[in-house]
């Protein structure tokens, strides 16, 4: 199933735009392969103001994010998952104004174990569990625990219908899982958490505003039970092989060189999940169906 990706995205860094009643976008001018144009550093409330993924620790971004919320209060400092894009400004807008941060938790995964992509410095002041409640003068989000692409990774919904789906649903591609932190059993799970919500519009860590987001769901689930079937059916094929000798098979000849590390990872994670549900043994970085 196609997914109809959203790749129209006008928006200049450091320009502040209302894209919802009481939420306001910030996008950090750090483009790449995984994060698009930018982060998506959002402003919720007005007056007293909630700031979700401050970004890196990018000068620039703590300028807009002040310029932007100028004679208003930040008083909280909302953290999606631990990433380096997402999690890393927090310290500097803290001191800038004082704010308490929320999150998960800190990062779950040390980094000699896998967890080098990991913002291993932040811990937030009040720590986050699944349902739990977030209020302002004029918010109320409830935390959404997401594990898949981050193990601490966090959505947050508020009762209107508007869901901030941060990295596990964006707009504009599919969401790299790369074991241990990301997990492939643990992302769909979360994938359908989200999609039993009610939601109008999707507001992602990277990409455009998401709006009527249910079919887009659907369609990266299907995707990645399609994925799934290519690979149990290419390891079939090549009776044993590792991660990486399975991207040409599944992903076909065309995928850039530099994707190529992240397509093997997000393959094993799919044959991780295999071996958990008895469809594929495990030997060292070799896997062979069952």
């Amino acid at each position: 199933m196609s997914i109809p990706f959203l790749r129209d995205d006008p928006l200049a860094p450091g320009v502040v735009a209302e894209v919802a009643p009481g939420v306001r976008r910030i996008l950090c001018n750090n483009p790449g392969p995984f994060t698009w144009r930018g982060t998506n550093t959002w402003l919720i409330g007005q007056g007293r103001v909630a700031v979700l993924d401050p970004g890196p620790a990018n000068a620039a971004q703590l300028a807009a994010i002040l310029r932007a919320t100028e004679g208003e209060t930040i008083t909280h400092i909302l953290v999606s998952h631990t990433h380096r894009d997402h999690s890393p400004g927090v310290a500097a807008l803290q001191a800038a104004t004082g704010a308490r941060s929320y999150g998960f938790g800190p990062h779950l995964t040390p980094p000699d174990q896998g967890g080098e992509g990991g913002d291993h410095g932040f811990t937030p002041d009040v720590t986050l569990a699944d349902g739990a409640v977030v209020e302002g003068d004029e918010f109320r989000l409830a935390a959404i625990h997401t594990p898949g692409h981050c193990a601490n990774h966090l959505c947050f919904a508020r009762e209107d219908g508007v869901v901030f789906s941060a990295d596990h649903v964006m707009s504009w591609s599919t969401t790299v899982v790369s074991p241990p932190d990301g997990d492939m059993a643990a992302y769909m799970a979360s994938l359908s958490k989200l999609a039993s919500r009610e939601a109008h519009l999707y507001l992602p860590g990277h990409g455009p505003p998401l709006p009527n987001p249910a079919p887009f769901v659907a369609a990266l689930a299907a995707h990645r039970l399609e994925r799934e079937a290519k690979v149990l059916d290419a390891l079939r094929a090549a009776r044993r092989a590792t991660a990486l000798e399975l991207v040409p098979p599944v992903y076909g000849p065309v995928l850039e060189p530099r994707l190529v590390p992240a397509a093997a990872r997000s393959l094993l994670a799919h044959l991780l999940k295999l071996v958990a549900e008895g469809q594929a043994a495990q030997e060292g970085d070799w896997f062979e169906p069952r």
